[in-house]
């Protein structure tokens, strides 16, 4: 019954090579010795089954009923065939079909979660041979499921543990499930849920744990009737108004609670400092101990003497720093902000203009007791993730998984629990905020979202260390794209070839698409910042972009990284940050009345990286006809002025889309990198501007 090649015959237990090569199915006692190592790669198909179920029923009923976790696939209604099966557990495969066909015989426990099953679940009530109130625990989740939730779920009058989070359901009202008296755990995270949380779902007795985040849920909390209730999660709805008094009352005995991103009202002293600052972070409606419990913070009043000294203490310090923040001003003024543009360093992968040569096992070493350092995922936030798994996920920020150094420290690549990719960031100068203030600051970075910005996905808080987390972007930065790959190397994107697609990662002849993407790179930049500084209040400078904070992410679209990051770091980096990368530097930093970048700052920078697009030029260290010591600005610049700019567009690209729309993109790099701030257009009218050459291939 077990295709295999000539390798699987030879193959013994507790080689590797099972994950390689499983031609087509495996019998039911290859799954007892396998199922356990995680290793299963293959199709279970249902003639197997039909067949071992009459040879061994034992086995069936012991080792088919869990193999999870493995990379199995095939079609999961197979199983009903198995009419004496009580539980399966399929979770962690690779199966793609419909659920329909599973909820036969006399099913207690199923759990599909974690696969990529697909279909209206909807479609499940027309099944009437299944008995509904066998079930006890259901677990669809991380799927792809889509229509209404199923109705039959009232009939489920014995079902303890729901969990339908993670799919693509239709819009739709909370479903009709409060006659389940016996329900403990519900999970509708994730779900498109909207309206109203319907009262009767927290007078439920026996409801342990309840999780309706990230939807669209409107209105009050309802108030709980009984003390059952240990978990609660509404975070990342619209909730508003107050929160019961009774539910409050019933905080101290949870385990896990979390109202954070909503509407509500909150004015209670008695909730800690911590409560306060996580599970109630970012309600806009919030009295001000909620909005800045900082200020709020409680202190005894037993050791007044202690209180008294430590103040005292304290107002020395700060008068200390006072003066030695006023004699590093006037130095700073005192001192000619002439930038020297330095060659590039050929063949790095670095993301800023110097290099942090950091050594991770000192600040790692200092954090004790990795497991109770919590990392926050912002659309997770129930995901119980550690410091631990970060160092796990990193080989604890080993340089192998280092992807680059930059101005803000040095960047790591690593898989969390969950399957979540992610570059990690260890943001080596942050230390100069207090905890409660770099989560601030992180959590509101964690709000901003956009199509063509990197979005922040949680945050570690590691002893001194603060460490944000992204999300990873598969195709590079555009300084590799352009720039820093070796001659004859072809990596996703290789302008200096014909082969390129834009969609699924996979090169085809596409010719004409080169300028059409370089093109679509601008925009989505332009678009990122223009939402920076016009569309986020306050308004925020990314202070620093150029080529390597341009990331393409699996879609090939380009999302602008780092964004927000100098207020983290207060003035630990101001005099780095404030003259800029050698060749994205605008002239107004080299004079002495200059104290802080500003919108039009941003603006030159993007004026260089439009530059680079249409001539393939670095901004500085390349060879510029014609003249000497240039830079790329200056180069381009001058050419335009003399009404020669097509001598300046990239020879890869000239023929590959219209002409006149390079030359005009060229005059817009123009206008960005004016000498004087004044003189630049804003972001949104740049936006407007390549709107207008938009090639027809992209709109």
């Amino acid at each position: 019954m077990l295709t295999t090649s000539s390798h699987e015959k030879n193959r013994k237990p507790g080689d590797n090579s099972k994950q390689a090569h499983l031609l087509c199915s495996f019998t039911v006692s290859e799954i007892k010795q396998w199922r356990t190592r995680k290793l299963v790669v293959g199709k279970i198909s249902a003639a197997l089954i039909q067949t071992e179920q009459k040879e061994n029923q034992s086995i069936i009923q012991a080792d088919m009923k869990s193999i999870t976790r493995n990379e199995i696939h095939g079609h999961i209604s197979d199983f009903a065939e198995m009419k004496s099966l009580t539980s399966l557990n399929m979770s962690g495969n690779l199966f793609k079909d419909s659920v329909i066909g599973v909820f036969q015989g006399q099913l207690e426990v199923i759990d599909l979660s974690k696969n990529q099953l697909q279909g209206h679940i909807s479609q499940v009530q027309f099944i009437s041979t299944y008995k509904w109130s066998s079930l006890v625990y259901l677990d669809l989740s991380e799927n792809q499921l889509s229509g209404e939730i199923f109705l039959n779920l009232s009939q489920a009058d014995n079902l303890r543990h729901l969990n339908l989070a993670y799919n693509r359901f239709a819009r739709q009202k909370f479903p009709r499930i409060e006659t389940l008296l016996g329900l403990e755990y519900l999970n509708l995270s994730k779900t498109n849920l909207i309206g109203h949380i319907p009262g009767e779902i927290l007078q439920m007795s026996n409801l342990h744990a309840l999780d309706v985040s990230s939807k669209q849920l409107t209105g009050h909390i309802p108030s709980p009737a009984h003390r059952s209730l240990k978990t609660l999660d509404v975070s990342h709805n619209n909730l508003s108004g107050e929160i019961p008094v009774s539910l409050l009352e019933k905080l101290p005995g949870m385990e896990r609670y979390n109202f954070s991103y909503n509407n509500l009202t909150l004015c209670d002293s008695r909730l800690s400092l911590e409560t306060l600052e996580t599970a109630f972070y970012g309600s806009l409606n919030s009295c001000p101990i909620a909005a800045n419990p900082v200020l709020f913070k409680r202190r005894a009043n037993r050791h007044r003497g202690y209180t008294l000294a430590l103040a005292l203490t304290l107002s020395m310090v700060c008068l200390l720093a006072g003066l030695l923040f006023l004699a590093f001003g006037c130095r700073r003024k005192s001192r000619t902000w002439v930038v020297k543009q330095s060659s590039y360093k050929e063949g790095q992968n670095i993301s800023g203009p110097f290099s942090f040569q950091t050594d991770s096992t000192t600040w790692v070493a200092d954090v004790k007791q990795a497991t109770s350092v919590p990392v926050v995922i912002f659309e997770k936030p129930l995901l119980n993730i550690t410091f631990a798994d970060l160092l796990s996920a990193t080989s604890s920020f080993d340089r192998d998984t280092l992807l680059a150094e930059g101005k803000f420290g040095p960047v790591y690549r690593g898989f969390l629990p969950g399957g979540i990719h992610v570059a990690v960031k260890v943001l080596v100068h942050g230390s100069t905020l207090t905890d409660q203030e770099a989560a601030r600051e992180l959590e509101y970075l964690g709000r901003i979202k956009h199509p063509n910005l990197v979005p922040l996905t949680g945050y570690c808080l590691a002893g001194d260390q603060r460490i944000a987390l992204y999300d990873y972007m598969e195709n590079g930065n555009l300084q590799n794209l352009l720039h820093d790959l070796p001659l004859g190397v072809q990596a996703t994107e290789d302008w200096s070839t014909d082969t390129w697609e834009e969609n699924n990662n996979v090169t085809q002849n596409v010719g004409s698409q080169a300028w059409t993407f370089r093109h679509k790179i601008a925009l989505g930049t332009a678009r990122a910042l223009a939402f920076l500084h016009h569309g986020c209040s306050p308004s925020i400078i990314h202070r620093d972009v150029k080529a390597s904070s341009v990331y393409l992410d699996l879609n090939l679209e380009p999302r602008l990284s780092d964004f927000g990051l100098a207020k983290i770091f207060g003035t630990a980096l101001e005099d780095e940050i404030a003259r800029g990368t050698p060749g994205y530097v605008p002239p107004e930093f080299s004079q002495l009345e200059c104290d802080a970048p500003t919108p039009k700052s941003d603006v030159y920078c993007f004026g260089v990286v439009l530059f680079e697009l249409i001539t393939g030029k670095k901004p500085i260290g390349d060879d510029y006809p014609e003249e000497q010591e240039a830079n790329l600005v200056s180069w381009v610049r001058g050419l335009v002025r003399k009404n020669q700019g097509l001598k300046a567009i990239d020879p890869k690209i000239h023929d590959t889309g219209p002409v006149y729309q390079m030359a005009e993109a060229l005059k817009i790099g123009y206008l960005c990198t004016a000498d004087l701030p004044t003189k630049r257009p804003s972001m949104q009218q740049i936006v407007g501007l390549l709107k207008d050459i938009e090639p027809r291939a992209t709109r």
